[in-house]
């Protein structure tokens, strides 16, 4: 079992340090990962790297680092996530016609209230990833930064 636990952690690290040393400025390298963060707070589940290659496009950032950035939505962090989204719909456009109560929680009630949870489920996806988009993106651009003051350039020209 330490073994195992042992080679988890060093394949994790080696993962972080291959993400880590990604070509780009740090500015490019921030701009992509915050495409991703904002991409993954979206529940188009499949879709969300492809959304966020495209958006990374349109900002001149890093692709690899913004398939990356998506992983701010896995398995442990759906529910919590997408709950908090709707939540901040709900604060921003009201409670709609038929709130859901938690209790009460189950595929047919979503799918009977159709377009109010899917407005207040978006509209919070849009806010929580563009704030957790700027935080992560000014975090990796300080750390790119720091930790690396010349850029990484590819070498295939």
């Amino acid at each position: 079992m330490r073994r195992l636990l042992r080679l988890s952690r060093i394949r994790m690290r080696r993962g972080v340090l291959w993400l880590w040393r990604q070509e780009g400025t740090p500015g490019q390298r921030a701009r992509g990962l915050a495409a991703g963060v904002f991409c993954g707070c979206y529940p188009f589940f499949g879709l969300q790297i492809f959304l966020s290659v495209g958006v990374a496009t349109l900002v001149r950032g890093n692709h690899l680092l913004a398939a990356a950035g998506t992983l701010v939505s896995n398995p442990l962090t759906y529910l919590p996530l997408y709950w908090f989204n709707y939540l901040v719909g709900c604060q921003l456009l009201g409670p709609g016609r038929c709130a859901i109560n938690l209790a009460e929680l189950n595929r047919s009630s979503l799918w009977s209230q159709g377009w109010d949870f899917t407005q207040r489920i978006l509209l919070g996806s849009t806010v929580v990833g563009m704030v957790l988009a700027i935080a992560s993106g000014w975090m990796a651009y300080r750390l790119f930064l720091r930790r690396g003051a010349h850029p990484v350039v590819s070498r295939s020209r």
